[in-house]
C-alpha cells in the first residue's frame, strides 16, 4: 500500500474535522446533585403554591367515605397490587399475598409476614377529609384513596402506620430520619396533584424537612 493512500484527501479533512467537535459536543454532561439544602424537582415552589388553610372539621366523617381497595383486574386489589409491587420474593395464592420479604422506609424495619404489613396511605384519609375532601364526591374520594399513580400508597410495618394515624408532619415524622427529604417530597406531590390544603405547622415541617434532601 502507498503512502499516499494511507492519507486523507485535503477535500476529506474538513469533513473530519466537524465529525470531530460535533463528536466531543454531543457527550453526555456529567450529572450535579443539587446544593445541599435545594431541594430537587421544585418541591419548595409547589410547597410554596399550596394553600394554607386551618384544618376544616370531622363532621360526617368515615373511612367509608373513601371507598378503597377497589378491583385492579385479574381479581386483584390495589391492596394486592401494593404487597406484590413493594415486596421482594412475593409469594403468592391467586392474588392473595402469602410470603415475602418487605421493608418498611417509616423505621428501617423488615418484615417476612405479611400480616405484619399496612398499606399506608401518605396523605391519611381523615387529614384529606381535613385538607377538603369533605366536599368531594365519593367516587373522587375512592380515587384519592387507591391512588397508584402518586406516591401515595406504601407496604409499611403496622406499627409505624398506627404510630402515624391521621397526623400531618408536623404531627408525626419518620422514625427513619434519613426518609424526611422523600416523605416531604411525596406528600407534597400528594397534596399539590389533588389540590388539598395544608395547615401553618404542616407547611412549616415540610419546609423543614426538604431541607434534609441534599
Amino acid at each position: 500500500m502507498s503512502l499516499e493512500s494511507t492519507v486523507p484527501s485535503p477535500r476529506i479533512l474538513p469533513i473530519l474535522l466537524v465529525a470531530a467537535l460535533l463528536g466531543a459536543c454531543s457527550e453526555t454532561p456529567v450529572a450535579t446533585k443539587p446544593p445541599a439544602g435545594q431541594a430537587p424537582g421544585n418541591y419548595v415552589t409547589t410547597l410554596e403554591s399550596l394553600t394554607v388553610a386551618p384544618e376544616r372539621p370531622m363532621t360526617k366523617y368515615s373511612r367509608d367515605r373513601f371507598p378503597h381497595w377497589r378491583s385492579a383486574g385479574s381479581n386483584c386489589d390495589v391492596r394486592d397490587t401494593v404487597l406484590a409491587r413493594d415486596g421482594k420474593n412475593v409469594k403468592k395464592s391467586g392474588c392473595n399475598v402469602t410470603g415475602g420479604e418487605w421493608f418498611s422506609v417509616y423505621d428501617n424495619v423488615t418484615v417476612k409476614d405479611p400480616a405484619d404489613v399496612d398499606i399506608d396511605h401518605m396523605v391519611p384519609l381523615a387529614n384529606a377529609w381535613r385538607s377538603g375532601a369533605d366536599e368531594w364526591n365519593d367516587d373522587k374520594r375512592s380515587d384519592f384513596a387507591n391512588d397508584l399513580e402518586r406516591p401515595q400508597l406504601f407496604a409499611v410495618t403496622k406499627s409505624s402506620n398506627r404510630s402515624k394515624g391521621d397526623q400531618n408532619p408536623a404531627q408525626w415524622k419518620p422514625p427513619n430520619k434519613d426518609y424526611y427529604c422523600q416523605y416531604a417530597q411525596h406528600w407534597i406531590t400528594v397534596k399539590s396533584y389533588w389540590k388539598l390544603t395544608v395547615t401553618a405547622d404542616e407547611k412549616r415541617a415540610l419546609s423543614s424537612m426538604l431541607g434534609t434532601c441534599v
